[in-house]
């Protein structure tokens, strides 16, 4: 690769990786994190164990984002997650893809 080639690059990483970061503090700010964690089982399975279950699911973006919005249940056991009036449509995609990429 030449240099200007890597800076570019560089460059991209660098301008994409706050959005990266921020996703940890919508989930918080969201109040997500009362319910997960990242890596434990709180009162719904942690966010790793979601990234598990969907992984290679090419929609799970969608459908992650309509239960964080609407609620659900039945997935995970008998667990209820209850609807989330406060995260709208652009969140609740952000926060699906966050979660996802905890598989990788």
């Amino acid at each position: 690769m030449n240099r200007l080639c890597i800076r570019i690059m560089s460059t991209m990483l660098l301008a994409a990786a706050p959005l990266a970061w921020a996703d940890p503090k919508l989930a918080t700010a969201k109040n997500c994190m009362t319910c997960h964690m990242v890596d434990k089982k709180v009162l719904g399975p942690s966010f790793k164990d979601i990234a598990s279950k969907y992984k290679g699911d090419k929609s799970a973006v969608d459908r992650l984002a309509i239960k964080i919005m609407k609620g659900g249940s039945g997935v995970w056991g008998t667990a209820y997650m209850p609807a989330n009036a406060q995260v709208n449509e652009a969140e609740a995609k952000k926060l699906a893809t966050w979660v996802l990429s905890l598989n990788q």
